[in-house]
């Protein structure tokens, strides 16, 4: 079997630098890739899918090629959207509240970062998220 890839330091950097701005964020490898957590939880991973290798993204899209793949959470009408959406997100079948999405080239790091908060906000206990929303200098 091939070597696992890993996803590209430079897309690595621009998550964790949209991570990093929200309160008490963990950066870490996980099994494949790089995870960010709040206390426990993750709210984003980014990892490369890749032949030889499981890969929900794979498996929905029947896509062979090596992709940079980014999950995360979702709730209410965003989920909807972005279960229909088609391409770059797909519906991962293993948690309901997981989405997908393919980076590349043309992927919009605004939509990136308002969907990373989101899942952020998904996942964080409730004093953090009111953190977050305070206006600077509380």
């Amino acid at each position: 079997m091939a070597r696992r890839i890993e996803p590209d330091a430079a897309v690595v950097r621009r998550i964790g630098a949209i991570a990093a701005r929200l309160p008490e964020v963990v950066e870490e490898d996980a099994w494949t890739g790089v995870r960010w957590r709040v206390r426990t939880a993750t709210f984003a991973h980014v990892m490369v899918a890749q032949p030889g290798y499981e890969s929900a993204y794979r498996d929905i899209t029947g896509d062979d090629a090596i992709r940079t793949v980014l999950t995360f959470r979702a709730a209410g009408d965003e989920l909807l959207a972005l279960t229909h959406a088609g391409l770059p997100f797909y519906k991962p079948p293993w948690s309901p509240t997981i989405i997908g999405m393919v980076l590349g080239d043309d992927t919009d790091w605004t939509e990136v970062a308002e969907l990373v908060t989101e899942s952020y906000r998904f996942q964080a206990p409730q004093r953090l998220v009111r953190l977050l929303d305070a206006p600077s200098g509380r």
